[in-house]
């Protein structure tokens, strides 16, 4: 099996997508409670979504670059299923960076088990559909 670059690329694009139905639709009012975002006015809240486009610029490269080092990992051990080496990755990398991101991130502290939760869960759906397309694409 060999990397393919669609696959990347297809895996990176649906891994937004999925990011945006995580952080918006399901957890958007929860999200937003963490961060004070339900306390701005309509136009704080509006100029602040403005301000994310270059954050989301850099978010996508990033996942751009993971979904290839997953990919990577999938070519180089090929007897290892892509879903294993996705928890893997995800209890091994993720979790620990997230849960030190949220402890020494300024979180309040009533929010670091939901703020934790939320990201661990989103990381570990956005591995999984990486695993699942890199998986079927690069086949």
């Amino acid at each position: 099996m060999n990397v393919s670059y669609l696959a990347i690329l297809v895996a990176a694009v649906a891994q937004f997508v999925f990011g945006a139905i995580w952080y918006m639709p399901l957890f958007g009012k929860l999200w937003g409670q963490i961060h004070g975002f339900d306390k701005l006015s309509k136009k704080d809240q509006a100029a602040a979504q403005k301000e994310m486009m270059p954050m989301l610029a850099i978010q996508f490269a990033g996942t751009v670059v993971t979904t290839s080092v997953l990919a990577k990992l999938i070519v180089m051990l090929p007897l290892t299923s892509p879903y294993v080496l996705a928890e893997l990755v995800w209890i091994g990398f993720f979790v620990p960076t997230q849960i030190s991101a949220v402890l020494f991130g300024n979180t309040a502290a009533e929010w670091v088990v939901k703020k934790t939760l939320v990201m661990a869960g989103a990381s570990f759906g956005c591995l999984m559909i990486a695993a699942a397309i890199l998986h079927v694409l690069s086949a």
